[in-house]
Formats: structure tokens, C-alpha cells, sequence
């Protein structure tokens, strides 16, 4: 009966080969094991006797500058379980109805979800229901129908003291997906690991996460402990000081409450972050402990996009805040002088269109310094247009705006410096004299984020040194030159001084500390004009610079500007301002 024996040989065949492929996950799952005792590992998996027990690394802490704690951990229970003591929808039924029972409704669907989820190798042990306080387990635990198949487990839950005060620049962890899980490069993630979603948690996630330990046991029939094969100690992740100074922070977030905006603190001298502070904001507590789907689509859908850090990701035009940079590239460029003057009767007329000055009556005769001082937008039109779109554009370059500026979070803006060939590309359309009349004044494609506009305002201040923003001292890098002269520099230093002595943005300069900057009004398509200011205190010796942007605040001079002028007084005037790694 030949074809009788070779059909038993091919059945022979896949049976060992399903064999050796079980074997071989077996000996996957244990790879840190098996290099002491494989064969021995190998063997009780395969007769049901070892479980293997993932224990998670403490995650690095979190701290400001003065060692205030942002990110912290705090130990909670879970109940575990293992895959194969769970194979049976008999089993998971009394899992669900213990868990119902107590106030956590899971169905037998949740239970395979799961398990599935998180299922590596079935004597791997899983997370069934996390996050749970020492009264829930102990309550749980004491319930005579407690499935003998469940055990606690203590583990370390995200916490974050400041909650919504600083949430735009922590972010959150939370459980890893299937697609972070692919493309985990280590490889030595599993399903229910944390991991940084967002923020310095996520940008600094190899850093923070640790690594895990391990424990592996041989059981008896009955699923109990005989002993103890091998562990894997846990090492916890490292912790972190930022630049973040919290006082700052918290007052940043304060005076941007009830608006739509950001307030970016910097010292000028180092690009260290004292504060990048985005409203509306969330708290990130609740993320990092687990929202239902509803939640999480509330959140993420609501039109007022708190999740949205609108610091470094949120892009306006720099309207007249960007008139600075004109001056300074007419400076340099030989296009204008300090004496240089044009004459402002409201508007300049083109041959096939009219740009008009915010003031209707004109400011009349004025040079570099008292446009500055008035904003006037006629004396931006003419340099500009005597600059061209090339010279403006490489001087946009010079600043390094159209690009992120690298500080060490993840989700930053470019920005948009757009020029004729990006017209073309964009619209199919040519670029024409008004485009650069518009671009003069921070209007138009122009679009940058407040921290862009903070890193060109901290040059300005420090002379002419291009900072590289950063909130961990070990992202720092050493401030880039620019082309720029002292006496044109100081030129536009003088006129920016001009704007809150006497001119657009006084009320900036009513909290006691003297500040130089410039005041801005930004066209919003969607309604009122946004308001901007952006200044540097102290104005003889320049250290911190902030920048504030209030979406639909109608007036720079009135909204933005005192808030600048506030915080910055504030970091002046408390001690809370000083100190810190290259925050100095």
C-alpha cells in the first residue's frame, strides 16, 4: 500500500514540522533564559510547567529646572493572568462576571481583546485590568469567587503633579499600539508596555523607559510556584531636569486663560526654555491612566484643539513683529540707512492697487527707527520692495524660518516662507509686486510658529547669535553666528526700544522692567485679527525673551503686549527666574 504509507509519511512530516515551529517560539519567548538553561526552559514550557513573569521598569522622573517633579511614579495594582490558564470561554465568563461584580464592567469580548492584544507566548504573564488602588485589589482579591487563575501584581502608574500646566510639552504615556510595536527598532517591547506618546515622554522615551526585568518559575499541575529559575534585575529609566521653570510656566498659562494662543519664554543667551505655554490645554493624568474611545474623541475633536501645542506647532503670520527683520536685512543689504526716511500719507499706490497703512492719516516723514517705533507699514512697503522677494527670502534663511528649529520636541512646525516658485507650486500662479509688499509686513504666505519668532527676536537681542531652543540640557548646542554688524544691530535694537518708551507697545513697558520688542496684528481669514508681541528685558542687557500670540485678540498693542510685559517682569522680579544648567 505504497500510497497509504507515503500519505503517513507527509502527515508524519507536518506533524513534526508544527512540532519544531512550536519549539522554536518557545525558545523565541525565552531567549534571555535559554542562554543559561535552554534545553531545560524549553522542556517545561512544553509540559505547561514554566511561567514567565515581564516586570516594568519604574520610568525616569521628570523635573523643572529647580527640581520641582512633572513626571512622577506612583505604585498601583494590577490583576495579571496567563493566556493559557485563560483558554476557555467558560473561564472568562467567571473572569467577567468577578470583574462586573466589583465595578469594572468587562465583557468576554474586552477579556479576548485583551489577551490578544497583549499574547506573546501563552505562559507570558498579561495585564487583565490595570491601574487599580490597594482598597479595589484588596476587595477584589477577598471576593471567594476570585478566579484562582488571576493574581495581583504591584506596577508604577504615570503621574503628573502639574496636570495641565505643563501637559503640552510632558505629553502622556500610554499602552503601545500595534504600529508603535512594529516599528519598535529594539524589538523588546511587548503588548501592554507603556510607552511615550507625546512630549518629552516621547521624545526622550529611550531615555526614560528603563529596562524591564524578569522572572521565570516552574509551577506544579495545579498552576502553584515551585521555585524560582532565573531573573532579570530591573533597571529604572533615567530622570530628567529640564530648563521648564514652573513659576513661569504656571504664570504663562494663567495669563493666557480664557484665550486662544501660546507664550514662549527664552533665554537669549543659551535658547534655554523657561516656559512654552499653549491654551487651551488638557490634562494628561487621565490619558496616561486610560480614556474610553468617547473620551478620546472628545478630546481630539474638539474644535477648540487643546491638544494642539500651539507654541511650536501653531503657525500664524508674524505680521509686524516681522518688520524687524525687514529693517535689519535694509540695513544690511544698503537699501536703507539710519537716515533714511519715506514719507506716509496712509497708503502707497501701485499702478493696479493701493496697500494702505494702519493709520488712515499716515505718520507722515519717518526713518528706521520711529517706523519701528509707529509700526508704520508704508516704510515697510518701500523696503521691501527695494529688498525684492530674493533678498527677503534669504534673510528669512539667514534666521533659519521654513524649518524647525530642533528643540527636543516631537510634532514641530516648519513654517512657511514662501517665495515665487512655491507660488507657482501652490497655485500655478506668479508672484507679483504686492505679494512682496504683503510679505514685508509679516502678511501673506509668511507663516512662522511663536517659537520661530522668539528665536529671531533672542539674536536680536544677544547680538546676533542664532540660539538652538532646548529643554534638556543634553539637546544643547552652541548659538550659530549671523551675518549681521553691531552698528545695524544696534540700530534696530534702538527702534525696538522705541516701540514700548513710546510708541505701539507701551502698555509692554508698564510692569516695572524696561523692555524693547515689537507689537503685531495678524489678519485671521476665520475672524478677528490675532495679536502678537514679541520683546526681549532687560533692554540694556538682554536676557529673556518672550513671545506672545492671542488668536482673535484684535490688538497686539493692547492684548499681546502687556502679557509680554507681565512675564516678563515676573521672571525679572522672582528669584524663581534664576539658576539652572545652561539656563543661567
Amino acid at each position: 500500500m505504497p500510497e497509504i504509507r507515503d500519505l503517513l509519511d507527509d502527515r508524519l512530516k507536518i506533524m513534526l514540522g508544527g512540532i519544531f515551529l512550536s519549539l522554536a517560539v518557545l525558545a523565541g519567548g525565552l531567549y534571555f533564559f535559554q542562554i543559561l538553561h535552554g534545553d531545560k526552559y524549553v522542556r517545561l514550557a512544553y509540559n505547561n510547567r514554566l511561567r514567565l513573569i515581564r516586570v516594568s521598569a519604574p520610568r525616569g522622573e521628570i523635573f523643572d529646572r529647580h527640581g520641582v517633579p512633572l513626571a512622577v511614579n506612583e505604585t498601583t495594582f494590577s490583576i495579571m493572568g496567563y493566556p493559557l490558564d485563560l483558554d476557555t470561554e467558560k473561564k472568562l465568563e467567571r473572569v467577567s462576571l468577578v470583574l462586573t461584580r466589583h465595578g469594572i464592567p468587562m465583557t468576554v469580548e474586552d477579556l479576548e481583546k485583551t489577551i490578544r492584544r497583549q499574547r506573546w507566548a501563552p505562559y507570558r504573564v498579561i495585564r487583565l485590568v490595570p491601574n487599580l488602588t490597594m482598597p479595589q485589589m484588596a476587595e477584589l482579591v477577598a471576593d471567594p469567587e476570585f478566579p484562582r487563575e488571576l493574581f495581583p501584581f504591584p506596577v508604577w502608574r504615570r503621574t503628573y503633579p502639574a496636570g495641565a500646566l505643563v501637559s503640552n510639552v510632558l505629553g502622556y504615556v500610554g499602552e503601545i499600539s500595534e504600529e508603535e510595536l512594529r516599528a519598535s527598532a529594539e524589538g523588546d517591547y511587548f503588548g501592554g508596555d507603556l510607552i511615550g506618546k507625546v512630549g518629552i515622554e516621547r521624545f526622550y522615551e529611550s531615555e526614560l523607559r528603563g529596562a524591564a526585568g524578569e522572572e521565570a518559575l516552574e509551577v506544579d499541575a495545579r498552576g502553584r510556584k515551585v521555585r524560582t529559575l532565573d531573573t532579570r534585575s530591573v533597571m529604572k529609566g533615567s530622570d530628567l531636569k529640564l530648563t521648564l521653570d514652573m513659576g513661569v510656566q504656571k504664570r504663562a498659562v494663567e495669563l493666557l486663560t480664557g484665550q486662544k494662543g501660546a507664550l514662549v519664554v527664552m533665554d537669549v543667551r543659551t535658547g534655554a526654555v523657561l516656559a512654552l505655554a499653549s491654551s487651551p490645554t488638557y490634562d494628561n493624568n487621565p490619558l496616561a491612566w486610560g480614556v474610553s474611545g468617547r473620551e478620546w474623541r472628545d478630546m481630539t475633536q474638539d474644535p477648540a484643539r487643546p491638544m494642539l501645542d500651539r507654541s511650536i506647532a501653531g503657525v500664524y503670520p508674524p505680521a509686524s513683529t516681522f518688520k524687524a527683520l525687514v529693517a535689519l536685512a535694509g540695513l544690511e543689504e544698503g537699501v536703507i540707512a539710519p537716515s533714511t526716511t519715506f514719507f506716509c500719507g496712509g497708503a502707497l499706490r501701485l499702478p493696479s492697487r493701493t496697500f494702505r497703512c494702519w493709520r488712515r492719516g499716515g505718520h507722515g516723514r519717518v526713518n528706521v527707527l520711529s517706523a519701528l517705533q509707529y509700526s508704520c507699514d508704508v516704510y515697510f512697503y518701500q523696503t521691501g520692495l527695494k529688498l525684492g522677494i530674493d533678498l527677503l527670502m534669504k534673510w528669512c534663511r539667514e534666521f533659519r524660518l521654513g524649518e524647525p528649529t530642533g528643540i527636543d520636541l516631537p510634532g514641530e512646525a516648519s513654517g512657511t516662507i514662501a517665495g515665487p516658485e512655491w507660488k507657482k507650486r501652490r497655485f500655478r500662479e506668479n508672484w507679483y509686486p504686492g505679494d512682496t509688499i504683503n510679505y514685508s509686513i509679516g502678511q501673506g504666505y509668511l507663516l512662522l510658529t511663536p517659537l520661530q519668532i522668539a528665536r529671531v527676536y533672542a539674536a536680536i537681542a544677544n547680538g546676533g547669535r542664532l540660539v538652538h531652543p532646548f529643554l534638556c540640557d543634553r539637546a544643547y548646542r552652541e548659538p550659530t553666528g549671523l551675518p549681521v554688524g553691531r552698528e545695524k544691530l544696534a540700530t534696530v535694537q534702538k527702534g525696538l526700544e522705541y516701540v514700548v518708551r513710546k510708541g505701539t507697545g507701551a502698555r509692554a513697558g508698564q510692569f516695572g522692567v524696561t523692555i524693547a520688542g515689537k507689537t503685531g496684528t495678524a489678519q485671521n481669514a476665520h475672524g478677528d485679527d490675532h495679536a502678537l508681541f514679541a520683546g526681549y528685558a532687560p533692554a540694556d542687557d538682554p536676557r529673556f525673551v518672550a513671545v506672545a500670540v492671542v488668536e482673535a485678540g484684535k490688538h497686539g498693542s493692547s492684548v499681546a503686549s502687556p502679557i509680554v510685559g507681565e512675564i516678563l517682569a515676573h521672571i525679572l522680579s522672582h528669584p524663581t527666574g534664576e539658576g539652572g544648567g545652561r539656563g543661567d
